[in-house]
């Protein structure tokens, strides 16, 4: 028999705990309309330039439109996966840059905003970003976490395959001898597959974020369609 509390308190539905899908419209709209500019300006104008200078802004709004949307993972938890993985990342392109042993022979160039030892800062919050959805789309898939984390840190090896020859075109870093080594792509592997099970071990839920998919289906076209424009 139902108790007295059971009868009066209301039980939010999941529709009505869900992001609106207006709202989810407007926020890949937005997305959508800042990466195709950047996909025509990049690829078709005589001065792709200018619109290299708004690639910092469109990672920044990728980041807000992308984690405005994270309503599963208890707030102080998200904050110290979020801190960490952006100090991670930030930290290990320092000591590739520094020592050339980690990724290969590579410096950066003057595309991507300030830089603090070599490095741009804003490349912290692009390992954040890549983490966040392919770990989401991982954990859509019904499998044990250590093989999500192996999916995941495939899929973000893949995006890195489709960013770098676009990366190396429009200077935003470059590779010593202008070859991309393996070693990269093997570094690549090995630090998302820390992130990813890292990020199993906590109580970030991107998989449950809507926006996900959207995200990374949106950059790797992006990238694979301006890798193959300039090829």
């Amino acid at each position: 028999m139902p108790q007295p509390d059971q009868l009066t308190t209301p039980v939010a539905s999941p529709a009505a705990s869900a992001p609106a899908p207006r709202r989810r419209l407007l926020a890949q709209f937005v997305l959508l309309l800042f990466y195709a500019t950047g996909f025509v300006g990049l690829g078709f104008s005589d001065d792709p330039g200018f619109y290299l200078q708004f690639m910092p802004l469109t990672l920044l709004l990728t980041a807000a439109v992308l984690l405005g949307f994270d309503r599963h993972s208890p707030a102080p938890m998200f904050g110290w996966f979020a801190l960490t993985v952006m100090l991670v990342g930030f930290f290990v392109e320092v000591a590739g840059v520094q020592t050339n042993v980690i990724f290969g022979h590579y410096s950066y160039g003057t595309t991507m905003g300030p830089k603090l030892l070599d490095v741009p800062i804003i490349i912290g919050l692009n390992w954040l970003i890549l983490t966040y959805v392919t770990g989401g789309l991982a954990q859509r898939l019904p499998l044990p976490g250590f093989v999500r984390a192996l999916v995941a840190a495939l899929l973000m090896v893949g995006m890195d395959v489709c960013i770098e020859p676009v990366a190396v075109h429009f200077g935003w870093w470059t590779w010593f001898a202008d070859v991309i080594p393996m070693q990269n792509f093997k570094a690549w592997f090995a630090v998302s597959l820390i992130l990813q099970v890292y990020l199993n071990r906590s109580n970030v839920q991107p998989g449950r974020n809507p926006l996900v998919p959207f995200v990374y289906m949106l950059q790797l076209l992006f990238f694979f369609g301006l890798g193959w424009l300039i090829g």
